[in-house]
């Protein structure tokens, strides 16, 4: 099995995890930093990489910019080869002197299998596009303006009440 101790890089700007922090600008900090592991499969002389990537994240949610803690686990499989035979295939990673660069491939891994929207629930409400309250928290305090389209309407049943 391999894995990839996110601790031992020395320079924070080229870290793995200072690397999917810029890729990801809802994710604020890590509260435990990155863990991947993975192993590698020869099958006749075709090399197989697997491998996980977990991270505990302090994200904002994108509808009420509330912080909040989410886990994330990613999963990634690729075809380790000297050269490709088929320059269509993605999933054929190239070895660099038999080597390869496996936080690279864990970190765009991990970057491609985000959320597109970070929620801090699905049923998140978001704020009031009106007053700016959090919905999640508390009711609206705007007067609820009528439809311009139904004004007329909204005249004659004010009329009606009188």
């Amino acid at each position: 099995m391999l894995t990839e101790d996110w601790n031992q890089h020395e320079s924070p700007r080229t870290s793995p995890e200072s690397r999917l922090a810029a890729a990801l600008p809802a994710v604020l900090s890590y509260t435990a930093a990155p863990v991947g592991e993975g192993f590698i499969v020869n099958n006749a002389g075709a090399l197989t990489l697997r491998g996980t990537l977990s991270a505990a994240m302090r994200c904002v949610c994108d509808r009420c910019m509330e912080e909040f803690d989410s886990p994330k686990t990613a999963s990634f499989s690729c075809i380790l080869a000297e050269e490709k035979q088929d320059q269509e295939n993605d999933d054929i990673v190239l070895l660099d002197h038999d080597e390869v660069d496996l936080a690279d491939l864990a970190s765009t891994a991990f970057i491609l299998d985000m959320d597109t929207k970070t929620l801090c629930s699905e049923d998140c409400k978001g704020l009031c596009p009106g007053c700016g309250v959090n919905l999640n928290r508390e009711a609206c305090r705007c007067k609820k303006q009528a439809d311009p389209r139904l004004a007329k309407l909204a005249q004659l049943l004010a009329q009606d009440d009188e």
